[in-house]
């Protein structure tokens, strides 16, 4: 019978399938998902094109090459059409019962390599570091800045993950203000004077059904309320609340985990467009006990339909059980 459980970060309920589970070749969507239809070959991302985006802020470039020319790794600028700008200070606005205020913040994108065609998946456990480094590098500059409340840092592969652009990138979001999908984090601390994550870490180690692997700084698992087929959570051992504290020793190692994972995960099912997004502290604001940073691959094969959009109960057809089974068959196999 399919059972309702919470998802303690969101406070979302979701409804899961725990007799039954679609295989990936059950959704068809996953093709649709990936695919550009676009015939326009231009991209503003390729190396030798680098006139047509914004200056870079950063980047990982080749001896004696110079900024916003060829000659780079990786590179970081602003978002071209974001309505962030970081000036000035924030202004709320009172409407009667409106509430507004400027689109203080900042939007930036990481170019993650000068070869249109070579994913993220795609990348060797040494590239998906020097990506990991600078994502690491914005992180702690844009968390300096006292008007930034917090950072997503999230990367969208595939047309229904909602990429606009086929070159490999990821993108840091800085914002004057907290998500309210993170309230429930802090209402777990308020009540229990605990960290939830290291609660969910505790938990799942006791049962050991959604873990699919374990080592030294990281689990891997599927959650309990999972909102998505084989989503699945890369969480460190350690309690750390922000993602820019992570050590060289985490980071290699989680290179080393996405290395692996994304592999298995895109040749299991079906080459799917997925989010891969990271979750920290607030900043800033003295709030950030309780909190414990991790990150989420969520593959996209399936459409939110208005039972999501209206009631926020998400329809989960596959059972986090059964997703860390299947996950842990193969990834058993992969050397880490």
């Amino acid at each position: 019978m399919p059972e309702l459980r919470q998802d303690l970060v969101r406070g979302n309920w979701v409804l899961i399938a725990t007799d039954t589970a679609l295989k990936p070749r059950d959704f068809p969507m996953h093709k649709n998902g990936v695919k550009f239809s676009s015939t326009n070959n231009f991209c503003p991302f390729c190396e030798g094109n680098e006139a047509y985006t914004t200056s870079e802020l950063a980047s990982l470039r080749e001896n004696g090459s110079l900024p916003d020319s060829p000659g780079w790794l990786i590179r970081t600028i602003t978002n071209k059409y974001s309505g962030f700008r970081l000036e000035g200070e924030l202004r709320i606005i009172e409407d009667r019962i409106y509430q507004s205020c400027n689109g203080l913040g900042q939007h930036e994108v990481i170019i993650e390599t000068p070869e249109h065609g070579v994913e993220f998946h795609h990348f060797s456990r040494e590239k998906i570091g020097t990506v990991l480094q600078m994502l690491k590098e914005r992180y702690n500059v844009l968390a300096r800045d006292e008007r930034v409340k917090y950072i997503q840092i999230y990367k969208n592969r595939g047309l229904l993950a909602g990429a606009s652009l086929e070159h490999s990138h990821s993108q840091i979001l800085a914002l004057p203000m907290l998500p309210n999908s993170l309230r429930g984090i802090g209402d777990y601390y308020g009540k229990n004077r605990r960290c939830l994550l290291c609660d969910v870490l505790e938990e799942e180690k006791k049962e050991g059904k959604r873990i699919i692997k374990e080592e030294e700084n990281f689990v891997v698992l599927c959650p309990y309320a999972s909102r998505f087929p084989y989503e699945t959570w890369i969480i460190p051992r350690r309690h750390n609340a922000h993602f820019g504290d992570i050590s060289q020793g985490e980071l290699i190692s989680l290179s080393s985990i996405l290395f692996a994972f994304l592999r298995v995960m895109v040749a299991y099912l079906n080459d799917p467009a997925y989010n891969m997004v990271i979750i920290s502290a607030p900043l800033n604001t003295g709030d950030a006990a309780g909190y414990h940073w991790y990150l989420e691959i969520i593959p996209r094969l399936l459409i939110n339909s208005g039972v999501e959009i209206t009631t926020g109960i998400y329809m989960n057809p596959v059972a986090p059980e059964i997703a860390a089974h299947m996950f842990r068959e193969r990834m058993s196999k992969e050397p880490f």
